[in-house]
């Protein structure tokens, strides 16, 4: 590198002299105008272009340039590798690598399988087949990069394959290779420590983002886990004065008896539904409305009252099942007086940054001063055994951090609490 530096500065030089002894001795020579102008014109842009050239050699230049590359193929692919390492994602990252390098052709693997290939070679480095090559199955073992110098070493089957050179780099989530990224190229003197560096920072870019990847479906699934066996135990209280609801209606008034035997098969039935899925907003509220039934049969139907005004549009939003049903529970188990109705409100409307706000307020008799800043500990306000907290945290999981739960109470005069969402792909649609 140093001794092409001295040669470019020793090109720019002669540059400037001739140059300078065209324009000083022309008129001397009786060289032509036209033969001066052209020659400094056409020693100018080569003088320039060797400053240029000597500029991009340095190697702070080279850095940078190569930092930004990795920066860009790692922002660019942010979004495919969070679904984690598929043929699908492998094969849009494979394709974007090769858009922002040198590379001549960009594969990556998983432990066994060639999962996206893009570039030279492409026609017969079949994606779906086995890894082939020794080096990738030692990056693999060892956890360490392979630099491949000859076409010998990458294995190819193929005679007139142009791929000649490669670098070979694990991707690992915690510290465990799960596939390999790897660079290609068509002669090995491409395979600078520039070039090694560049594809070890992307991979380690990538791994970063498929650890997260799994880290965001862990915490997916543990909160699926959770709602699953806070289903299968259904709140005993609210169990147990259902049925026994029903059975005082047995001697007094049978067909009522009936019906609400029906209904709570259906409410129950609802409850141990697999509720993986979103669902729509409507279908909260019907919940809803089904266990109001039997608390205003066991308190009395005026001492209950619950209204909705949600626009139209926000019906077919998509929220997790039992985030509104436990927060009606709650207002009931906290806010009813002995005597006198408790007014529940649900309101829907959108904030100032466009976020959707489901808002349920009662005036009932409020949350103490010393149990407000505990709502969402773990196991406060257990509606149907779901506590406000599991709802909080779903909330989060489905629309991200923003999203949630806020409650704020006067102790007397009743309770509100807010559900932000910010489902943007839904929010954007409504």
């Amino acid at each position: 590198m140093p001794y092409r530096r001295m040669m470019l500065d020793l090109l720019a030089t002669a540059f400037v002299v001739v140059l300078g002894a065209i324009v000083v001795l022309g008129p001397y020579a009786r060289v032509p105008l036209w033969a001066v102008t052209s020659a400094a014109i056409l020693l100018s842009v080569l003088a320039g272009a060797a400053f240029w050239a000597r500029m991009a050699s340095r190697p702070d230049h080279l850095k940078a340039v190569q930092s930004q590359r990795v920066l860009d193929i790692a922002n660019e692919s942010l979004s495919d590798m969070r679904r984690g390492l598929s043929p699908a994602t492998a094969q849009a990252v494979c394709r974007l690598a090769l858009r922002e390098s040198e590379a001549a052709a960009v594969a990556i693997t998983d432990r066994e399988t060639v999962l996206g290939f893009a570039g030279l070679g492409e026609d017969h480095h079949t994606v779906g087949g086995p890894i082939i090559t020794r080096a990738t199955t030692e990056a693999l073992e060892t956890g360490e990069h392979r630099v491949l110098w000859t076409k010998e070493e990458i294995g190819c089957p193929k005679r007139d394959c142009p791929l000649r050179a490669a670098i070979v780099v694990p991707l690992e989530v915690r510290d465990a290779p799960v596939g390999t990224l790897k660079f290609y190229y068509t002669t090995s003197r491409l395979l600078s420590e520039t070039q090694v560096t560049m594809v070890g920072g992307l991979a380690r870019l990538l791994s970063t983002q498929l650890e997260l990847s799994e880290l965001e479906h862990q915490t997916e699934l543990a909160c699926r886990m959770e709602l699953k066996a806070l289903q299968s135990q259904i709140n005993p209280h609210f169990l147990f004065n259902t049925i026994n609801t029903i059975a005082s209606l047995i001697r007094t008034d049978p067909p009522r008896a009936r019906e609400l035997l029906r209904e709570f098969a259906t409410f129950y039935r609802r409850t141990l539904e697999n509720s993986d899925e979103l669902v729509p907003l409507s279908q909260e509220l019907d919940y809803v409305r089904r266990y109001l039934v039997f608390e205003r049969t066991r308190f009395g139907e005026e001492r209950i009252r619950f209204s909705v005004d949600v626009p139209e549009e926000f019906c077919s939003l998509l929220v997790p099942a039992f985030v509104i049903q436990p927060l009606v529970e709650n207002a009931v188990q906290h806010g009813i007086r002995p005597s006198g109705p408790l007014r529940i409100t649900l309101r829907g409307s959108r904030d100032d940054a466009g976020h959707i706000c489901l808002t349920l307020s009662d005036d009932g008799q409020g949350i103490s001063a010393a149990e407000l800043p505990h709502v969402l500990d773990a196991g406060f306000g257990s509606g149907l055994g779901i506590a406000l907290k599991n709802v909080d945290d779903r909330l989060k999981g489905h629309f991200g951090p923003e999203s949630g739960i806020l409650i704020s109470s006067v102790e007397g005069e009743g309770a509100t609490v807010t559900l932000t969402l910010m489902p943007e792909e839904i929010a954007e649609a409504l």
